[in-house]
């Protein structure tokens, strides 16, 4: 085989390569990488609370320890508020 034959089949060569990976899905598209990115964050949304939230919460039970301080007070008749 010489080089002038080659020449002459390497653009059906590269076609059929392109074909068989745009067949095989080897490409994604944006539209894929748009539903996959919105499937994450729907689930990490799920699974994570915000930063907001947790600074809530953290606010929240330092509210209760300091009620649950406040009553064990009364109750062993520590200072009378």
């Amino acid at each position: 085989m010489d080089l002038e034959n080659i020449h002459t089949y390497i653009p059906f060569i590269i076609g059929y390569v392109i074909v068989y990976l745009i067949q095989n899905n080897i490409f994604v598209k944006p539209e894929q990488l748009e539903k996959v990115h919105r499937e994450i964050l729907s689930e990490v949304e799920k699974k994570y609370a915000t930063k907001t939230d947790a600074q809530y919460l953290k606010e929240d039970f330092a509210d209760m320890r300091d009620k649950i301080d406040k009553i064990y007070d009364k109750l062993i008749g520590g200072s009378n508020d």
